[in-house]
């Protein structure tokens, strides 16, 4: 009964407007795809312009709901930013003149949190309420808050909200407890314009830490160990401006990838990086799937597959976003797969959707699931749970036999940008209704 609570309640909260996808599947898929700009990538760059002095010109930013959240909220707090074109953004954070983030939207957006280390470094506080955006289990911000003190920072909790106080930060050894992508990236952040050298133990080693490291570092930040499980920060007093390509969004290539092999159609998915997704594409092979990989693409070949297990774990191992469209890909594939996701809790609530559709899952406890296939999917009318579950029933729909409608369709469109033309391009039967 608990667990069943907690579902209906990720539901309720992510429920936002009543548009809905209407897709008819079982239609033959065939076409090249554009990968856009990595939206977890975006979503830290944009905050931490306000480091800098000067204007920084952004460019391949995804066309997302959340960053639209987010470009709104730094300009509540005074931040010029400017649409130069499609994707290219003039940002200018000199006239910031609060440091209170708007709380309606900060409640909209989990990502939020991402201002609060640059906010503390520049201006010496913030105040924010609980970050909110889509509820996926328990995603605690106690890292942070223990990881700012480190640095020196006072907290006060105001009970709805919370404000953090430094008039300088300084340099510590900090060892995560847990590895944590946002974590790592909000104290590099913050320590980049620390007084002293910051240690961070631990760290998470994502490409797109990487890439956000070699952002400030082109400002004038010394950061050094970006990508490994410890990373260096020496202070320095300011940053300077800089121009920025934003790296493609590895879990949009894994998804394009998936989304061919679901469909066993031929689809080219350009402007990615392979190099990002090795663990998936280990997976995949070990499945059977027939690919081709370049150095910038990905194409999908008919492939007869077979049951595979996966284990979602932090960078380079599999990714928790991908954990639920490789799970779609399994109901196609031939006996029996387990899959184990142990990044965050009630992320496999949405296989009783699938099941609902036609699948055969069988849930093992709240972290584990095992999918027997292959299986004929149908048609149905269901609700997006998530951001990523969402994105799965949406390649699951494109091979079901008749009509589903998906609704609570905001979710998706979060994350991943004009996904209804991209999708059509490819010859893909689905169209976004407006109620």
């Amino acid at each position: 009964m608990i667990i069943l609570l907690k579902y209906i309640k990720i539901k309720t909260v992510c429920i936002k407007t009543m548009e809905k996808y209407i897709i008819n599947g079982g239609k033959a898929l065939q076409g090249e795809i554009n990968v856009a700009g990595a939206k977890n990538l975006a979503l830290k760059i944009f905050p931490a312009t306000i480091l800098c002095a000067g204007s920084c010109l952004i460019d391949n930013v995804p066309e997302i709901e959340d960053m639209q959240r987010l470009i709104e909220l730094m300009q509540d707090l005074g931040a010029e930013i400017n649409k130069e074109k499609h994707g290219q953004y003039t940002i200018n954070t000199q006239n910031i003149n609060k440091t209170e983030l708007r709380p309606d939207l900060v409640k909209q957006l989990r990502a939020s949190i991402m201002l609060a280390g640059p906010m503390l470094a520049k201006f010496g506080q913030i105040t924010l309420a609980h970050p909110g955006g889509c509820v996926i289990g328990q995603r605690p911000i106690d890292l942070f808050l223990e990881g700012f003190q480190k640095l020196g920072a006072q907290m006060i909790d105001n009970g709805s909200s919370y404000t953090l106080k430094a008039e300088k930060l300084k340099g510590a050894k900090i060892v995560l407890p847990k590895i944590s992508v946002t974590v790592t990236e909000n104290l590099i952040m913050a320590a980049s314009l620390a007084t002293g050298t910051t240690e961070i133990k631990n760290a998470a080693m994502e490409p797109e830490i990487i890439a956000l490291a070699e952002f400030l570092n082109t400002q004038g930040a010394k950061i050094k160990g970006a990508g490994t499980p410890n990373i260096t920060i020496e202070g320095v007093a300011s940053l300077k401006e800089c121009d920025f390509t934003i790296i493609p969004d590895r879990i949009e290539t894994g998804t394009f990838t998936l989304l061919g092999l679901i469909t066993n159609s031929q689809i080219h998915v350009n402007n990615c990086n392979p190099s990002h997704n090795e663990n998936l594409l280990y997976s995949l092979k070990k499945a059977g799937a027939k690919l081709e990989i370049g150095k910038d693409y990905i194409k999908t070949q008919p492939s007869q597959l077979k049951a595979t297990n996966i284990i979602t774990h932090e960078y380079p191992g599999f990714p928790t976003d991908l954990q639920a469209p490789f799970t779609v890909l399994m109901t196609q594939a031939q006996g029996l797969s387990l899959i184990h996701e142990t990044i965050f809790e009630a992320r496999l609530f949405y296989t009783d959707i699938l099941n609902q559709m036609g699948a055969n899952i069988i849930m093992c406890d709240p972290h584990r699931v095992v999918v027997n296939g292959p299986t004929q999917l149908h048609g149905r009318k269901v609700v997006s749970p998530d951001l990523r579950a969402g994105m799965a029933l949406v390649l699951a729909a494109l091979i079901a036999k008749g009509t589903t409608n998906i609704e609570n369709i905001y979710q998706i469109n979060r994350g991943y940008e004009d996904i209804v033309s991209r999708l059509q391009t490819i010859n893909a039967d689905i169209k976004q209704i407006n109620e």
